[in-house]
C-alpha cells in the first residue's frame, strides 16, 4: 500500500479488505511506516500491517455507517513501526489476527525480529512475526448507554405499558389453554 495515497484518507471511514475474517470497517486514525490504525465500533482500535492489506474501500456517495462520537481526550498507542508498537503493547492482553483459525489472544510477552510470544493460561504461544496481520489491545470508545439514549428519546411510558398488557394477555391465554386440557 502506498502511504502517500493513504494519507488523504486519515479521518475517513473506510473498509479494510473486502470480506473474510480480517475485514473491518472503521475510522482511519493513522498511517505509519508499515501499519495503519483504525477505530471500529465493536472492537476499538485495530492495527493492520500494510503488507497484509489486500484492499481499502471508501464509499464516496453514502459513506459507511459509523456511530461513535470520539471524545477529545481519546488516546491510543502509536509507533513508527509495527515492531515498535508491539514493544509498547508488551505485557498487555491483545487479540492477534481478528478472525478465522489463526485468531489468538493472550498477554503479549516477548517480541523479537522473528516471532512474538503470548501467554494464555498455562500455554506459551509463539507466532511468527510475518504471520501477524492485525492486532488490538482494547483501546475503545464507549457508546452511549441505553439509559442515556432513553433520556434523549423520552416516551410517555406507553410502550412499557403495552408490553405489560401483552404479557398479561399471553399469561391469561396460557391459563385458559391449561384449563381446557384438564377438562378434556
Amino acid at each position: 500500500m502506498n502511504n502517500e495515497w493513504l494519507t488523504n484518507l486519515v479521518g475517513k471511514v473506510l473498509k479494510v479488505d473486502r470480506g473474510g475474517p480480517e475485514s473491518r470497517t472503521g475510522l482511519l486514525l493513522g498511517i505509519y511506516d508499515d501499519h495503519i490504525s483504525i477505530l471500529t465500533e465493536q472492537e476499538g482500535v485495530i492495527y493492520y500491517k500494510t503488507d497484509h492489506i489486500k484492499s481499502i474501500t471508501q464509499n464516496v456517495k453514502k459513506g459507511f455507517q459509523f456511530q461513535l462520537e470520539i471524545p477529545e481526550d481519546f488516546t491510543f498507542k502509536t509507533a513508527a513501526t509495527f515492531k515498535g508498537l508491539l514493544d509498547d503493547l508488551r505485557n498487555q492482553w491483545v487479540n492477534i489476527n481478528r478472525g478465522g483459525p489463526e485468531k489468538l489472544e493472550g498477554v503479549l510477552h516477548d517480541i523479537n525480529d522473528e516471532f512474538v510470544s503470548l501467554l494464555l493460561n498455562e500455554e506459551v504461544i509463539r507466532l511468527a512475526m510475518f504471520h501477524i496481520r492485525s492486532i488490538s489491545y482494547g483501546a475503545r470508545v464507549e457508546k452511549p448507554k441505553e439509559d442515556e439514549k432513553s433520556e434523549n428519546n423520552k416516551d410517555d411510558g406507553k410502550s412499557e405499558n403495552n408490553k405489560d398488557n401483552k404479557e398479561d394477555g399471553n399469561a391469561k391465554k396460557n391459563e385458559d389453554n391449561k384449563a381446557e386440557k384438564k377438562e378434556k
